[in-house]
């Protein structure tokens, strides 16, 4: 009977020490912003077409907190925020893009890799924010 109340003080204690929040990274910055692309994102378009090609990426604006950077990866198409993680969201924290790189242009130094994510120079310890992809046929579909 011990071993029984026990057992379910357990479970009561793994249940509730679960979070909803899928987050992760607990991020002070950047905010979760409800969107859904749809099928806007289509690769035979002109605007969106360099992502049919491994090593390629773009900018999406009008998604997210400040717009979003898509990357073909060679194995799929990954998605992330354009705004830089390591600080506040401001009038220079959109990312430029070159190849997989993407770099802030608040002339801090910090760059992320697009094939993971992470963060390669710069300030802070922040990982870019990914968000979900979906691929079917030409559209790319990204929410969160």
């Amino acid at each position: 009977m011990k071993l029984m109340k026990k057992l379910l003080l357990l479970l009561i204690v793994v249940t509730f020490s679960c979070s909803k929040d899928d987050n992760g990274n607990g991020n002070p910055f950047l905010p979760n912003v409800a969107f859904d692309t749809g099928n806007l994102i289509n690769t035979n378009l002109p605007q969106y077409s360099n992502l049919q090609f491994p090593g390629n990426s773009i900018v999406v604006s009008g998604f997210g907190v400040r717009g979003l950077l898509l990357a073909n990866t060679g194995s799929g198409v990954i998605a992330f925020e354009q705004s830089d993680p390591n600080h506040a969201p401001n009038n220079c924290s959109a990312q430029s893009l070159n190849g997989l790189i993407s770099t802030c242009t608040c002339g801090d130094g910090n760059t992320y890799n697009l094939a993971n994510g992470l963060q390669t120079a710069g300030e802070g310890g922040y990982p870019l924010k990914a968000y979900r992809t979906e691929t079917s046929g030409n559209i790319i579909r990204v929410f969160n």
